[in-house]
C-alpha cells in the first residue's frame, strides 16, 4: 500500500502544472503574478456576467524590465491553457476558450504594465 501511495503521490506530481507562481492576478484567479510587480488596485476595471466578461488590472515595477515580464507570460500562460496569438509593439495578445488575454506595457519611466482579459467579441 505504502508504495501504490508513493506511486500515485509521483504520478500527480509529475502532471501539475509548470508554473509556481506564489501569487495570481487579484480578479484574474488563472493569471499568475510575478514577483516584484505591485497590482495598482484603484486603476482595476472588472465587469460582466455569466456570458461576458471585461477585467483590466495595472502594475507597476521597479525592478524588473518589459523583457522579462513578457518572458515570464509567455512561458507561464500557455501552461494555462493561454495559446500565444504573437505580438504587436510592446503587447503580447494570448486566446483561451473564446476570451483573449493582452499584457501591454503601458509606459517605460515608471514601467506600469496592463493585463487585460475580455471575451472575445
Amino acid at each position: 500500500m505504502k508504495y501504490l501511495y508513493l506511486t500515485v503521490l509521483a504520478l500527480l506530481l509529475s502532471f501539475s502544472p509548470l508554473v509556481h507562481a506564489e501569487e495570481f492576478v487579484e480578479g484574474m484567479e488563472d493569471v499568475p503574478l510575478l514577483s516584484g510587480m505591485q497590482q495598482i488596485s484603484q486603476d482595476d476595471i472588472s465587469f460582466g456576467n455569466e456570458e461576458t466578461r471585461l477585467i483590466e488590472a495595472y502594475f507597476n515595477t521597479q525592478k524588473l524590465k518589459f523583457k522579462q515580464i513578457a518572458d515570464f507570460y509567455s512561458e507561464s500562460l500557455p501552461q494555462l491553457g493561454w495559446i500565444y496569438q504573437g505580438n504587436r509593439g510592446d503587447s503580447l495578445l494570448f486566446y483561451r476558450e473564446g476570451e483573449t488575454l493582452e499584457v501591454v506595457k503601458e509606459s517605460a519611466s515608471p514601467l506600469i504594465v496592463r493585463i487585460t482579459v475580455k471575451t472575445k467579441p
